[in-house]
């Protein structure tokens, strides 16, 4: 059974190492700085707390799954703290696959890849689509790497719980079309949000008309509402730097809508003018 490192035990990383050692596998990941409900949910995922050099060590994988403004700081670091460790993982003389989960854009993915050209380890770019898993549920996890024998050595993950879609292309693919369809799905979900403070600000019977009215001729739109921007609320800060990543995949003037995106979900997470309390009442919660 492999050992498979996951970095950080967020909401998702401790969900998919849940998933992992329900299948047998040993899962680590580090909880240096930390808080108590981290500790909490990397205990009741079953995972092992380990220092970044053990993980360099003992681990076959490792899934990097952070906010992606910590992407390219971590894999860093990790270099920094896996140089001179000796390898005593089961797989022998096969190197650990760094596997980079994080919302960047193909370019900040490159770099990291970059970061480890002159290593052993080799890098896999990966990109999730879907909530953390749950029950029957998984998300996918789609993947593109530069060697075939790398992509589909992570692959062969899928025969412990995880959901896994391969691209044949390079690094920087799956990093391609997570930004395509986050930029979808949660592009949208910033519209309705900006609309929605921006009805609330006229006054609060403008907002209770445009709710009215999207009840009576747009009641999908009313529905997805209902849906997405409560589930939005407390992953906001999330998904700043997740669209200054998509600004960036985009390009040019275009690309500055989703800096302006990004501004939105900044100021949900504040919540300096009562945002979440205006959404909730918004969405009936």
């Amino acid at each position: 059974m492999p050992t498979i490192a996951v970095v950080a035990a967020g909401a998702m990383g401790s969900a998919v190492g849940h998933r992992l050692t329900q299948a047998g596998c040993t899962v680590l990941t580090n909880l240096d700085g930390r808080s108590e409900a981290t500790r909490r949910r990397t205990e009741d995922a079953g995972m092992k707390d380990a220092s970044l050099s053990q993980i360099a060590s003992e681990a076959d994988y490792l899934l990097s799954i952070l906010p992606p403004s910590n992407a390219v700081s971590f894999a860093e670091l990790f270099l920094r703290e896996s140089a001179g460790v000796q390898r005593t993982s089961h797989s022998g003389s096969l190197p650990l696959i760094f596997v980079d989960c994080n919302a960047v854009n193909p370019v900040t993915a490159k770099q990291i890849a970059g970061l480890f050209a002159d290593s052993a380890m080799k890098v896999v770019d990966a990109g999730i689509i879907g909530g953390p898993p749950k029950g029957e549920y998984n998300p996918t996890f789609y993947a593109s790497a530069e060697e075939e024998d790398v992509l589909e050595r992570f692959g062969s993950l899928a025969q412990y719980g995880l959901k896994i879609s391969l691209l044949k292309g390079g690094v920087g693919d799956a990093s391609a079309l997570k930004m395509s369809y986050a930029g979808m799905t949660k592009g949208t979900t910033a519209l309705f949000t900006i609309m929605i403070l921006a009805a609330e600000a006229s006054s609060p019977a403008t907002a209770e008309a445009l709710r009215n009215e999207l009840a009576a001729s747009q009641p999908e739109f009313l529905d997805r509402i209902k849906r997405a921007v409560p589930g939005m609320m407390p992953k906001a800060y999330r998904w700043v730097g997740e669209m200054e990543e998509i600004a960036g995949f985009i390009g040019g003037d275009e690309g500055e809508t989703y800096n302006g995106i990004a501004k939105i979900y900044e100021r949900v997470e504040k919540n300096n003018g009562g945002e979440i309390e205006i959404l909730k009442r918004f969405v009936g919660n």
